[in-house]
């Protein structure tokens, strides 16, 4: 793989496109060398090509990372080769080989990262706050439950998870003024 390759050297190779069989960018070599070339800038704008733009310089780079930034945020692909990306740039970093196009692209790529790193940060607050208060609110019922009809049986169980499809409030009202049986025919009788 090449960022960009030259005309003389694709003719020293002797190499070729195969167009009825590969994309623009790709150059073989003679069949005995089993080899092909592939020129990154000269690549299709394409899905199929991003991830090997990725790889180029400049404009192709550019480009290739414009696309991956308007990829849904959620899109697993887009998720994947940021981590990839933001990993590699800590090494490069490490390495003070970034020049200064590099940076240029790299810093809109951090910038997304962490955008998408706290999106993620967030959602996981976000869940793990609304489970906490669904615990929170069946142990509530239970208790309630067990302090009105004692022993839970598995009919009073099976109510539980229905009772928590209502607000607070409804549930609270209903096991302060239902009977068990009211309870068990309105919710497993549906």
């Amino acid at each position: 793989m090449a960022t960009s390759i030259s005309l003389h050297i694709l003719e020293s190779f002797d190499a070729k496109l195969e167009l009825e069989n590969w994309t623009e960018g790709i150059y073989f070599l003679s069949p005995s060398h089993r080899t092909a070339i592939v020129a990154i800038n000269q690549l299709p704008i394409t899905p199929d090509t991003l991830l090997l733009r990725l790889l180029g310089r400049g404009k192709t780079q550019s480009q290739a990372v414009r696309e991956l930034l308007e990829l849904p945020s959620g899109d697993s692909f887009r998720q994947n080769v940021m981590e990839l990306l933001i990993s590699w740039r800590v090494s490069v970093e490490v390495n003070n080989l970034l020049e200064s196009e590099d940076r240029e692209v790299f810093m809109a790529l951090s910038q997304s990262y962490l955008e998408w790193k706290e999106a993620t940060k967030r959602e996981g607050l976000q869940q793990g706050l609304q489970q906490g208060l669904q615990q929170g609110q069946r142990q509530i019922i239970e208790n309630l439950m067990q302090v009105r009809f004692g022993e839970l049986d598995e009919s009073l169980i099976k109510v539980i998870d229905d009772l928590l499809k209502l607000s607070p409030m409804e549930s609270s009202r209903l096991l302060l003024e239902s009977s068990r049986e009211d309870l068990i025919r309105r919710f497993l009788s549906e």
